[in-house]
């Protein structure tokens, strides 16, 4: 899979790259707004990463132009502009998702993989680990054909897990993932413990393939099949 990431900030540009190239993706940069046209009028890609702020142009005019230019590159804009009039209008010009600085790499490598998936799949959003199938769309998931009921956030800890299969997830990646914003509030992150305990149970319960194992000291790790 092949993905341009379009960042002028160079250690972030970076950092990016070597996070996504361990992810085995080919990875090529631009670093302007020219650099940027030249080279999604001269390639294709899978993936595009999207800074709005850049040198010489908008990132919001790359996005146009990959709109009528009927490219089929998937569009993740990141950008420091969190406000809500950003997000309408960068995913109403067509990107698929949208995530304000400062993320997690984690989570970014989430995304990316999440939507690859689903453009693989030419439009079936499901995540199949073992006998697990989750739908993103439909907030639904089933063990053995079966539904298995979840609340908002034990569905949104799966929907985490199941994206970052077989890795290390620390407290902290998991909790800002989640509960966003929200999680400034905590005065710990041990309110974590019991959603995952739930969590756990229920899938144990339902007889699961998929695990969630604790790793002491350091947070989760689901193991897939």
């Amino acid at each position: 899979m092949k993905i341009l990431l379009i960042e002028d900030e160079e250690d972030l540009r970076n950092t990016v790259r070597e996070s996504l190239m361990k992810e085995r993706f080919v990875v090529e940069c631009a670093a302007d707004y020219r650099t940027a046209m030249d080279k999604i009028n001269d390639y294709d890609y899978d993936c595009v990463l999207l800074d709005i702020m850049l040198p010489g142009g908008s990132g919001l005019s790359v996005l146009s132009a990959l709109k009528r230019m009927r490219k089929q590159e998937s569009v993740i804009i990141i950008s420091a502009k969190d406000s809500v009039e950003d997000k309408i209008k960068g995913l109403d010009m067509g990107a698929d998702d949208y995530l304000a600085k400062p993320f997690h790499l984690a989570e970014l490598n989430a995304r990316v993989k999440s939507l690859l998936r689903r453009k693989k799949a030419r439009g079936d959003t499901s995540i199949v680990l073992g006998n697990l199938t989750l739908y993103p769309d439909k907030r639904q998931v089933e063990v053995n054909g079966q539904d298995l009921v979840l609340n908002r956030k034990e569905f949104d800890l799966l929907y985490y897990f199941v994206s970052n299969p077989n890795r290390l997830i620390n407290k902290t990646s998991l909790a800002e993932s989640v509960w966003g914003d929200d999680i400034d509030q905590a005065d710990s992150l041990d309110f974590i413990y019991s959603q995952v305990k739930n969590l756990r149970k229920k899938m144990k319960t339902a007889g699961a393939d998929v695990e969630i194992k604790a790793v002491y000291g350091f947070g989760y790790k689901l193991i897939a099949p």
